[in-house]
């Protein structure tokens, strides 16, 4: 493997050439020199033609310079770029080249001016000069610096690999030069004592034009900045090394003994997406300790820390993370290393929310305060250094908080527009998947749902190119959600599983994608009643450790709400409690909270306690109402329309749910609707009963009336329970249904949906 200089290098070089000798006119010079810089730079993700940019071959250079016009009539660049090519006709030439050439292609230095006026010569005014420190200047500079270190069987090395990388433009440029005597490998094989058959041409050249295969054409600089690029891909979206890419490494590594050192935090970062937590330590023990035998500043160190931190955190070795990270945060204050102490205490709030238990002893000696202070602290820092990624993901933070804390709605919605602010005018992008997602949750919360499917539909369209693929995957979840809340499973299925597997490589991934899609799956088995399914999901999901407290919390809604539907409101209220009392502090969420207030009083109100359920329907309207949470709102005044209706308060509760049912067809949840209208359906229907106790048996108009809009109620919350496939609730409205139908008098209509009902109840598996 060269150092620097390879075939494709020398071709730039003959290009530049070409251009300093003023062959390229001004309509071209901008596509050129778009061309050299992408290959001189450093890498970029944002590069749509990279393979091309980073080694091009020579059919890509004449893709890019036979379309242009030079000065020359009737030639174009990419004519004078092959003659300029073929020109160099042997080592010899190819040491002239960069002896001679590539020096007069600079301005002179200041001594040489000095020297050239000593001497009496006058200042060159034609021709073009490079700069030295511009880009193409600082390049040729490079190229020459490296030429003149190669051993003399190096330079025979790139001579041959350089005659292979040009072959297949012989005939091209043989057409385009017929009175031009060249060989098509070394203008001395002309001769005939040295014809390419002879023994001196077999050693040095070999069979090189049957073997064509360019070969060893990557250095050592191209591999660290391939490696390079890698990392940071890996860094900024996660997952890990394509199987192709992975391929290429390898051959690239071991065609030489000196191994870029980066390669092994490549390796480490592959690994542990993995799952591999043995190679990935090993890997990152190596990498560090190699950077810091050769940093004498031991700056590396407190990094070194993180990562080990953060990898054994993930591998949930939580002691041991805690005892790395307080190490790093004690260095990095000692050896005033303010970045990488701003990373320690982001890492370590976030791992302090995910994980508070294991953070107790932590908090407790006060080394991060609570959890305002914590942000504000990072939020000052990171603009001192400015850190804008971490700037935008703590101010992000700052909303999430105030969201679980139910805090003031215009704080929440400031915090996102001044993380937005920081996103475009820096040009973040990887903090993009994150606020939208965040931002989507919030509109959820205040019912604005159409908001809400609307963010995850932009972030699908615009942002999901480039985007860490865990915001892609939890943004496509909340997508799916949307869509199963108004009956939608198929597109939703259809929507997780047309994630790429490639994306799901990395085992965090594929866990997370494996959960969600179960969590969708279980929620359409618990619609349909199919208590098999429904246990068979459950022993799935619960076997799988994934750490978001949030998912697993909706879990056990779920498994909640499907044990209430089988009846056991003993065991369900237990559950209930058990999910009460793993919220902790730090991930506490006002929305839980009502969530679970809301459960219990639905609980108490089914088996016969609604007295016991009235104060927590109250109480979880009353939170709800203070905090904005309008969606948990509407399901509140729902379990206390309920829990009205089991104390007979027929007319309250029509009152209620007529009062919120526009704002609760707007949030577009189904299972809310359907029990809205089931709620209306018995609160008419027990006034109708009142006034028939009251009055006889005549029917007056008045309970004629509440009986038809109890029938129009049916139909409608049927409608809802059919979308979602809920066949329980199908069942209950055909039973109510055929029951109304009975007491109007109408038999034959009676016996239909009575029919109907029986036909829900055999496709619910239960005996009749």
């Amino acid at each position: 493997m060269a150092r620097y200089l390879t075939p494709w290098r020398v071709s730039l070089l003959c290009l530049i050439t070409v251009y300093t000798d003023g062959f390229v006119p001004n309509s071209s010079a901008i596509h050129v020199l778009s061309f050299l810089t992408a290959g001189l730079f450093p890498l970029d993700h944002s590069d749509k033609q990279l393979n091309k940019h980073y080694l091009p071959t020579i059919a890509e250079l004449e893709a890019v310079l036979s379309g242009h016009e030079s000065s020359i009539p009737g030639r174009t660049l990419w004519d004078l770029f092959l003659r300029k090519l073929w020109s160099l006709d042997s080592l010899d030439a190819l040491e002239l080249f960069f002896s001679e050439v590539l020096p007069s292609l600079l301005t002179k230095t200041r001594e040489q001016l000095i020297q050239d006026r000593d001497n009496g010569l006058a200042p060159e005014t034609e021709g073009m000069r490079l700069s030295r420190t511009s880009p193409l200047g600082t390049y040729v500079r490079r190229a020459y610096l490296e030429y003149t270190r190669l051993q003399f069987h190096d330079s025979v090395k790139l001579w041959s690999e350089f005659v292979k990388h040009r072959l297949p433009t012989y005939h091209m440029w043989a057409q385009k030069n017929p009175h031009a005597e060249q060989a098509p490998i070394d203008i001395n094989l002309l001769d005939p004592d040295l014809d390419p058959s002879s023994y001196l041409s077999q050693v040095v050249y070999g069979n090189i034009e049957e073997d064509a295969e360019n070969e060893g054409v990557v250095s050592a600089k191209d591999a660290e900045r391939l490696v390079e690029f890698q990392i940071a891909e890996l860094q900024r979206l996660g997952g890990r090394v394509p199987e192709e890419m992975r391929s290429q490494l390898r051959r690239i590594m071991t065609s030489e003994s000196s191994v870029p050192v980066l390669m092994y935090y490549l390796e480490y970062l592959d690994a542990w997406r993995a799952g591999d937590y043995t190679s990935a330590f090993d890997n990152l023990h190596r990498y560090f300790d190699y950077t810091m035998h050769s940093n004498l500043d031991r700056s590396a160190y407190q990094f070194a820390l993180l990562n080990l931190a953060i990898i054994q955190a993930d591998f949930e070795c939580f002691n041991e993370a805690i005892s790395a990270v307080q190490e790093a945060v004690a260095i990095a204050r000692e050896s005033h290393d303010t970045t990488c102490l701003n990373f320690c205490m982001s890492w370590l709030y976030h791992f302090g929310k995910a994980f508070p238990e294991q953070m107790r002893e932590v908090q407790n000696s006060g080394m991060l305060g609570n959890e305002k202070e914590g942000l504000a602290f990072l939020k000052a820092k990171s603009k001192e250094t400015e850190m804008w990624s971490l700037m935008s993901t703590t101010l992000l933070s700052e909303a999430k908080l105030e969201m679980q804390q139910g805090g003031s709605l215009a704080t929440i919605i400031e915090s996102f527009v001044r993380a937005s602010h920081v996103n475009v005018t820096m040009n973040l992008t990887s903090p993009t998947g994150g606020s939208m997602l965040l931002e989507s949750a919030m509109y959820a919360r205040i019912g604005a749902t159409h908001l809400s499917w609307l963010n995850t539909e932009v972030f699908r369209e615009c942002y999901m190119e480039g985007s860490p693929y865990e915001d892609f995957i939890k943004v496509t979840f909340r997508n799916c959600q949307v869509l199963a809340q108004k009956g939608n499973y198929k597109e939703a299925s259809a929507r997780m599983n047309k994630i790429e597997p490639e994306r799901l490589r990395a085992l965090k991934y594929n866990n997370a994608w494996t959960y969600y899609a179960g969590l969708l799956q279980l929620r359409r088995q618990i619609c349909r009643d199919d208590k098999v399914a429904v246990e068979h999901i459950l022993s799935q999901l619960q076997t799988v450790q994934f750490l978001d407290f949030d998912m697993r919390l909706l879990l056990a809604f779920y498994t909640i709400e499907f044990t209430t539907r089988q009846g056991d409101y003993g065991r369900a209220l237990r559950m209930v409690e058990q999910a009460a009392h793993s919220m902790q502090p730090e991930n506490f969420d006002v929305h839980s909270q009502i969530k679970l207030l809301c459960l219990k009083a639905r609980i108490l109100e089914k088996s016969g306690h609604p007295q016991r359920g009235f104060s927590l329907a109250m109480r979880a309207a009353s939170i709800a109402y203070r905090s904005r949470i309008l969606s948990d709102l509407w399901e509140s005044i729902c379990t206390l329309a309920a829990v009205l209706l089991s104390l007979r308060e027929f007319e309250p509760t029509v009152d209620l749910v007529e009062s919120i049912m526009p704002q609760i067809l707007e949030s577009e949840d189904a299972a809310l609707i359907a029990r809205a209208y089931s709620l209306l359906v018995d609160a008419n229907m027990g006034i109708a009963g009142e006034l028939w106790s009251r009055l006889g048996r005549e029917s007056t108009p008045a309970r004629k009336e509440y009986i038809n809009r109890a029938l129009g109620y049916i139909d409608l919350a049927y409608d809802s329970y059919e979308e979602i496939e809920d066949l329980l609730g199908q069942t209950e409205m055909m039973a109510k249904k055929a029951t109304v139908m009975h007491l109007t008098g109408d038999p034959v209509l009676a016996n239909d949906y009575a029919a109907k009902y029986l036909d829900l109840r055999r496709r619910r598996g239960t005996e009749v």
